[in-house]
């Protein structure tokens, strides 16, 4: 089995370069005077690339890898929360766009080696990862739905969220289908509520997958469908919804 500990622990560093990536380049001088200025308040946070943002005067910058703050020019001043675009008839959030975005990219930077996957038997015309625990009335529903999902061409990833915690039962119940041989089979048992023996391993990527979900993807409830272009979906989703709104 190959964790995914190790791109967890560079997650925020990812982020960070695909924000450098994506915006223009700041001054060497500003950015520093910007970080410097950060840092004095909370030394103890995790500060990514300055970069512009779309209002004059107001740089961003990734704090812990999954906040952005907008900072002034001497790092003095700070805006904590959403930046919003007014359109014609519409607003549009414009910090959502670029979480979804970097939420993609991160996603698939995963190995599925690590995750548990249930694949079409014919053509795979698209995916999507799913934040699953064994006991909630909708992972079952939701599950249940997976061979029309297969049969739509959809994929489903799944990653471990159990909701009560990494020293619940539902943890352990989990990671049972994880250290499974035949993981999709006992997973699918756990959910149809069988009676299973449970036997935690390890080397199991559970607690990874967990963090992954809190720290990066915020998930509040399970299921937490995340689609191919990093959108979240919480909650239950009927298959021809599913299908629609990934273009099948």
């Amino acid at each position: 089995m190959t964790l995914i500990r190790k791109p967890l622990i560079l997650v925020g560093a990812l982020l960070g370069l695909l924000v450098q990536g994506a915006q223009a380049e700041v001054e060497a001088d500003v950015a520093k005077a910007i970080k410097a200025k950060l840092q004095s308040a909370n030394p103890k946070a995790s500060y990514g690339e300055v970069s512009e943002s779309p209002i004059a005067g107001l740089y961003e910058i990734e704090v812990d890898g999954n906040t952005t703050l907008y900072v002034s020019k001497d790092g003095s001043h700070f805006v904590y929360g959403d930046l919003f675009q007014v359109k014609t008839g519409e607003l549009v959030n414009l910090s959502e766009q670029r979480r979804t975005k970097q939420r993609a990219r991160v996603m698939e930077s995963l190995d599925t080696d690590d995750m548990i996957v249930f694949s079409p038997k014919g053509e795979t015309k698209a995916h999507v990862y799913v934040f699953t625990d064994v006991d909630c009335g909708y992972c079952r529903k939701l599950h249940q739905d997976v061979p029309e999902l297969n049969k739509l061409g959809i994929e489903v990833r799944y990653l471990a969220f159990p909701r009560g915690g990494l020293n619940s039962l539902g943890y352990r119940k989990i990671a049972t289908a994880w250290c499974a041989d035949d993981r999709n089979k006992t997973l699918t048992a756990l959910k149809n509520r069988e009676n299973v023996s449970l036997k935690v391993c390890n080397d199991n990527p559970v607690a990874e997958q967990y963090k992954l979900g809190n720290e990066v993807i915020d998930v509040r409830g399970t299921p937490t469908i995340v689609m191919q272009d990093g959108t979240v979906v919480p909650g239950y989703v009927p298959p021809a919804t599913m299908a629609k709104a990934l273009g099948i």
